[in-house]
């Protein structure tokens, strides 16, 4: 079984793309995937939160929201707004924001490999996050969103890439974000052959996000191979990019209180494990090992003790150092994914969106951190090991409804 394989894409025909194009399901509340669908029937939003066509107060998860989900797709295949191509197909997929661009691979990827790691992972899942994603596909008999991979270095593989990208696109789209999709279509056998080939001679892929997804899809095949099902089941949805192309953003942390020490005391107690000093305006990251905090109407750069560096692949992330250090140690917050004095803002905020949030009485303080990279994230999925909570934070965000796989 070969790690990745094409397949019979379900897209938008090329006059509807843009009417079909949607942000990610999980980066919208109910509240917001219904103002953003308002006045756009064929949006990919009344497939991927279904929930929007109900009664207001419905239960995302409720079985009428599967079967909401399956009723629209049927409706949107009847009136001729997606098709499924004729034959297996790869195809590439450009996103591009401000003056970045990155350029992937959308393809079948083997559940066998990632049940064996061969796909590997670096985040734990939730039951009921998955149980979510097993109903929708098999709601659909299909898989829509997709699971975002990196690929280690291969020159190969990025000179095919920049060799599909030649032609006209099937679809070029610019999101209400200002962020731009574009969309070509790989139906050439020999190319088709060579793309295969070359993900074979590599020793992995990487999951940067989806592991709900891939989780799900591997439940689902499960399910389907005991039945006897034959579907297309033992792959699912992916783009892929090669790694030195993605972007990870900063995830930071706001917390409500400081633990019942004032601010004074609370930088004293800090400056134990990291070296503190005033800034002039925000304090962005410079490097890792440093952090900029926000009190009040101040802003300081704390750069830890070099002697705490350590060789450890999930250790030495400064979302763990921070964690080590400070958070547990001087504020008390040992569970970041069940306390609930601590939030998280994703870089695409900038760090206005901090200062707001304290100034505002919200929140007590704010740090802002320096991005993980790809290389930390391969190293800690390599180790077999798994990153904190909310260690990264990828934009630009894949589109929902683009490309789509039928089991």
């Amino acid at each position: 079984m070969s790690l990745i394989k094409p397949f019979r894409g379900l897209r938008p025909v090329p006059r509807h793309a843009a009417d079909v194009a949607a942000p990610p399901y999980d980066v919208l509340s109910t509240d917001e995937a219904r103002q953003r669908a308002a006045g756009k029937p064929w949006s990919f939003l009344h497939i991927s939160k279904p929930e929007i066509d109900l009664p207001v107060g419905t239960d995302p998860y409720a079985p009428a929201v599967y079967a909401k989900a399956a009723e629209n797709l049927a409706k949107m295949l009847q009136a001729g707004i997606l098709c499924r191509d004729s034959q297996p197909s790869y195809y590439a997929y450009r996103i591009e924001m401000g003056d970045h661009a990155q350029t992937g691979f959308v393809a079948a990827a083997s559940v066998a490999a990632y049940d064996a790691g061969r796909i590997k992972k670096h985040e734990f899942t939730r039951p009921d996050k998955e149980d979510d994603r097993v109903r929708q596909i098999d709601a659909l008999n299909a898989q829509t969103g997709p699971v975002l991979l990196a690929y280690p270095d291969s020159r190969k593989a990025d000179a095919l890439l920049a060799l599909a990208c030649a032609g006209s696109p099937v679809a070029s789209v610019t999101a209400d974000d200002g962020i731009r999709h574009t969309i070509w279509v790989i139906a050439d056998d020999k190319l088709i052959g060579d793309i295969t080939a070359a993900f074979e001679t590599m020793p992995a892929l990487y999951i940067a996000d989806g592991h709900h997804r891939s989780a799900a899809a591997s439940r689902v095949a499960a399910a389907r191979r005991k039945s006897g099902v034959e579907q297309d089941s033992d792959y699912f949805l992916a783009v892929i990019f090669p790694h030195h192309q993605m972007k990870i953003m900063d995830y930071n942390r706001v917390i409500k209180d400081l633990n019942g020490l004032t601010e004074a005391e609370f930088l004293t107690r800090i400056a134990k494990t990291y070296a503190v000093s005033p800034a002039i305006g925000a304090a962005k990251p410079t490097c890792p090992g440093e952090v900029g905090l926000y009190l009040p109407g101040r802003w300081f750069r704390l750069n830890i003790d070099p002697k705490l560096f350590v060789s450890d692949p999930v250790a030495r992330l400064d979302v763990s150092l921070l964690s080590e250090h400070l958070l547990g140690p001087v504020l008390g917050i040992t569970d970041l994914r069940r306390d609930k004095r601590i939030d998280f803002v994703g870089g695409i905020r900038g760090l206005a969106e901090l200062e707001k949030r304290v100034d505002s009485g919200e929140m007590a303080a704010a740090f802002a951190l320096y991005p993980t990279s790809l290389k930390d994230l391969m190293a800690v999925a390599d180790a077999g090991q798994v990153m904190p909570p909310k260690s990264t934070w990828f934009e630009p965000k894949l589109a929902d409804g683009l490309v789509s796989h039928v089991l």
